[in-house]
């Protein structure tokens, strides 16, 4: 799977690595700010009652 992943990606080794990190940075943030927040407020630890 990785490599047919790498094969998509255009250019040389050091373009495909560059490319490779800036899309892993953007799902790392895209799952940060829009889907875990998004995950949370549905999770059953946010109804505590004491």
């Amino acid at each position: 799977m990785y490599r047919a992943l790498w094969n998509l990606l255009p250019g040389p080794v050091a373009v495909k690595a560059v490319l490779a990190l800036l899309i892993a940075v953007g799902v790392f943030f895209l799952l940060m700010e829009v889907v875990f927040p998004w995950v949370s407020t549905m999770m059953p630890y946010n109804d505590v009652a004491v």
